[in-house]
């Protein structure tokens, strides 16, 4: 086990961690594909403990609760992705996201419009003209305050980048904005580089109960798959009926 501290600036909600933040970090070790399932609170600027335990990472607090724990997984669980829209009609589709014109999660380091560049991602992804119902897209430049050595995007911030994303596919679908991350199974096939536009892709699976199921991609401007993941959001409320 080795002490990590998930920073004030990796928050999902303003006292917890970002859910793709942190079932990257949870993941990153990982060759290939991923799951991790968060099982309660992420504490923020406290020391934690990640660190093996059989055939998993698991993430703990110092008197051994468990927070969240990761495993290779079955590449069957990951969904195939629709075609990418252009990056013009992913900027076109950014536009519109809800999270500009409503506070759904302003100061999230995903999706938060109160972020500044180098700070938070900037993720604003809305409603695609002309896909179906739920689909939501938007473009996403990686700044260089996130790169590695080498410019490149470390796989934890590439897992932030597609955890909002699938919340706003479900508030496009159902109407409503409360939910959390639960569990996200991702692989990273190539990190993207620091200034290089990015497309990301969301649309929902399936809905049962208080369970909404949802698949994310990321692509290159050309149409090149870069990353893609399947998340288990979970409903705080009973779930509306999904708008016709």
């Amino acid at each position: 086990m080795r002490k990590i501290v998930i920073a004030r600036q990796f928050c999902g909600p303003p006292n917890s961690g970002n859910g793709g933040y942190v079932c990257g970090v949870l993941a990153k070790d990982f060759d290939g594909p991923a799951t991790s399932v968060l099982r309660n609170r992420v504490p923020l600027d406290i020391d934690l403990h990640l660190g093996p335990a059989e055939d998993s990472m698991q993430l703990t607090d110092l008197d051994g609760g468990l927070i969240g724990r990761a495993q290779a997984a079955d590449p069957a669980i990951l969904p195939t992705p629709p075609a990418p829209p252009s990056l013009e009609a992913a900027r076109g589709a950014g536009a519109l996201c809800l999270g500009l014109a409503q506070r759904i999660h302003p100061i999230c380091f995903t999706c938060g419009p109160e972020r500044q560049d180098g700070d938070g991602l900037r993720v604003f992804p809305g409603r695609l003209e002309g896909a179906p119902h739920g689909h939501v897209a938007c473009v996403w430049t990686p700044d260089a305050a996130f790169a590695d050595a080498d410019g490149l995007i470390p796989d934890e911030i590439v897992w932030a980048a597609l955890d909002c994303p699938g919340f706003f596919a479900w508030v496009e679908t159902a109407g409503r904005h409360g939910a959390l991350l639960g569990t996200m199974t991702g692989e990273v096939i190539r990190a993207p580089a620091a200034g290089e536009p990015a497309i990301v892709l969301a649309w929902p699976l399936a809905r049962e109960g208080r369970k909404e199921t949802a698949g994310v991609a990321l692509f290159t401007a050309e149409g090149e798959l870069l990353a893609r993941g399947h998340q288990v959001w979970i409903v705080s409320a009973a779930p509306q009926a999904a708008a016709a």
